[in-house]
């Protein structure tokens, strides 16, 4: 497909999924492509990942795995895309509403923004033990070990790196590599999340999984990161001065190389801190802080949070429409 083509697409699936999102009944009915893709990634970790064998043949066979991810998910994707461009003129755009379709199925913003939204609700609504329900959803840390101020950062957190790997980064590897790259990147992120840990199980065999995710995430992080500051001129009772200079202060010293940009970004637009000592299935991560702010977070921050979230996915759609202008 051409830039111009794939502009179109992108700008068209970043609008459905964000008013639409992907429908429960479908969800229920016939899954999710990510789900397919966990399906396959956990069939090749049960039959390639085995305990007897050496940490160097286990990295070995965990690039084996995602090799074959990515031939069977870029194919199938590289296969749909073909049929659609070389279809007869008269159903030329049909075909391409049917990928843009195809192509939300790998964004996350409604889902992600009622999830976190939910973790409020819960707080607002229920308390503690029902922010903390609603937090377990979309983090890995121990929930029980948070209290309200660390429930509403959780979600915040989690809020502020989704945006970067499960909106801007999605997006951006469609408008460059169509849905054949938008599909690669999701069967590489999904594979770090499901084997990308530092577990015993998963150390060595899903080392590549991991290092490639953090390598087709560094842009996408720092592009996420500009585009919640950008966003804060657009909305109400957030920070708006000296922000780029927090995010460049502080990601750096994040564990991650790419979910302490967006995180920076939102802690200094919010006033407050975000990160820092964590605890993961009883193992407490020293994390350092980013931003400067203040610690005590509460569901009015989580809403503050969302409000900032939904202009950026604006701007990055904004931003494509503007792409397709300025070249074509």
């Amino acid at each position: 497909m051409d830039l111009q083509t794939t502009l179109i697409i992108a700008a068209v699936a970043l609008a459905l999924e964000a008013f639409i999102g992907y429908p429960q009944r479908l969800y229920h009915a016939i899954g999710h492509p990510v789900t397919w893709m966990g399906r396959l990634i956990a069939w090749l970790d049960r039959h390639l990942n085995r305990e007897k064998h050496a940490p160097a043949t286990r990295r070995r066979w965990g690039i084996v795995a995602l090799v074959v991810l990515l031939l069977v998910v870029g194919g199938i994707a590289w296969f749909i895309e073909a049929i659609v461009y070389h279809l007869p003129m008269v159903l030329v755009l049909p075909g391409l509403i049917v990928l843009a379709i195809i192509a939300s199925t790998g964004l996350a913003q409604h889902s992600l923004y009622t999830h976190v939204r939910a973790v409020a609700d819960g707080l607002d609504k229920g308390g503690l033990q029902a922010g903390r329900e609603a937090v377990s959803k979309i983090v890995g840390r121990d929930p029980e070990s948070l209290d309200e101020q660390g429930v509403a950062r959780a979600a915040i957190e989690s809020l502020a790196e989704n945006y970067a790997d499960g909106v801007v980064a999605p997006g951006m590897w469609l408008v460059i590599a169509g849905l054949p790259g938008m599909a690669l990147y999701k069967a590489i992120n999904t594979a770090d999340s499901m084997i990308g840990h530092r577990t015993p199980r998963h150390d060595a065999f899903g080392w590549a999984s991991a290092r490639l995710d953090d390598l087709v995430n560094l842009p996408a992080s720092r592009l996420a990161g500009c585009l919640l500051i950008g966003a804060t001129w657009i909305t109400p009772h957030v920070a708006r001065q000296g922000i780029f200079q927090a995010m460049k202060r502080d990601a750096p010293r994040h564990r991650s190389p790419n979910a302490g940009w967006p995180e920076a970004a939102m802690a200094a637009a919010l006033g407050l801190r975000l990160a820092g000592p964590r605890s993961y299935h009883g193992h407490v991560v020293q994390d350092h802080w980013m931003g400067d702010g203040r610690a005590d977070a509460g569901p009015a921050d989580i809403r503050r949070a969302l409000t900032l979230y939904r202009n950026a996915c604006v701007l990055q759609w904004l931003l494509i429409v503007a792409l397709f202008v300025l070249f074509f």
